[in-house]
Formats: C-alpha cells, sequence, structure tokens
C-alpha cells in the first residue's frame, strides 16, 4: 500500500496553510466579485468575462479541495535537534553540506517531502523521493555516495555536514 502521508517541514505546513487561507477568504470573495460584475453586463451567452471568471472559480475550488486533501494526511517532519552533528543520519527536514569529487564547491540542501520540493530555493529543497535525496538518506557526516548522471556518467559526493 503505498505511503498516503504528505510530508511537511514546519514552515512547509505553514505555507500550505497560508495559501488555504489566502483561497478560501480573499480568492473566493474576489472571483465573487468579478462574477458579479460580469453578470451585470448582461447576456451570458457572449460574456466572456463570466467564462473567464467561472473558469477561475472552478480552478480556485480545484485547488481548495486538493490543499484540504493534503492537510488532512500532513505528517510533520520533526527536527533532531539532540543528536549530535557527527552522529546524525540524514533523514527529512535536515540541511546537508555535499562536495562533488574533483570539485572545490561546497553545496547545502534541505531534504524534503515531494510537495514542498523547490530547487530554486536559497537553500535547495530536494524530495526523499528524488534520486539525489533516497542516496543521501541514512548517511553520516564523512560518507560518500556515488549518483549517475543523465550521460551515464558516475559522480561521487562527499558529506560534509548534517544539520
Amino acid at each position: 500500500m503505498p505511503d498516503s502521508f504528505i510530508y511537511l517541514t514546519q514552515e512547509g505546513l505553514e505555507k500550505l496553510q497560508e495559501e488555504y487561507r489566502y483561497l478560501k477568504e480573499d480568492k473566493r470573495v474576489e472571483i465573487a466579485e468579478k462574477l458579479k460584475e460580469a453578470i451585470s453586463y448582461g447576456d451570458l451567452s457572449e460574456n466572456s468575462e463570466y467564462e473567464d471568471a467561472r473558469n477561475e472559480q472552478s480552478q480556485v475550488e480545484l485547488r481548495i479541495t486538493e490543499v484540504e486533501d493534503q492537510l488532512k494526511n500532513v505528517k510533520l517532519i520533526e527536527e533532531d535537534t539532540k543528536t549530535k552533528s557527527w552522529e546524525k543520519k540524514v533523514n527529512m527536514g535536515m540541511t546537508v553540506t555535499v562536495q562533488e569529487e574533483g570539485n572545490k564547491d561546497k553545496d547545502t540542501y534541505k531534504i524534503v517531502g515531494t510537495t514542498e520540493a523547490d530547487i530554486l530555493a536559497d537553500v535547495p529543497k530536494v524530495s526523499n523521493e528524488s534520486q539525489f535525496g533516497k542516496s543521501l538518506l541514512g548517511k553520516k557526516k564523512g560518507d560518500t555516495f556515488s549518483l549517475k548522471n543523465g550521460a551515464g556518467e558516475s559522480i561521487s559526493y562527499k558529506i560534509l555536514e548534517v544539520a
């Protein structure tokens, strides 16, 4: 049976809750105003403003339903503040600094659930289900791991820090 939980950090949960509040309290009201204005133009059969507002309303209602379902199935990712840094194993919610073999640059990532993944964030958030995320899980500071890139070449990384 597949895992039905939506794994989120506290930050991700708050962001999802804020989106839900915005959609229900602000966006719905905004669309109702658009519908009211479009209806005032008369004939609805040839009223593109009315059609646009109805389409937007459908999309918002669909997203509200999706977010409600996600919020019902949230499993909060707890931070490990008790384990000593050199003993910590990479788990969801942790920040990991790695270095590619033969490269002086260090890269830092946060391991999150798929819903929260955002590779463009200041500290990129990688999914625990991605190849990179899966390779990190369970490893400790000093461990190495290898991945194959799109060209099939093996790339080795060393874990420099787990926080």
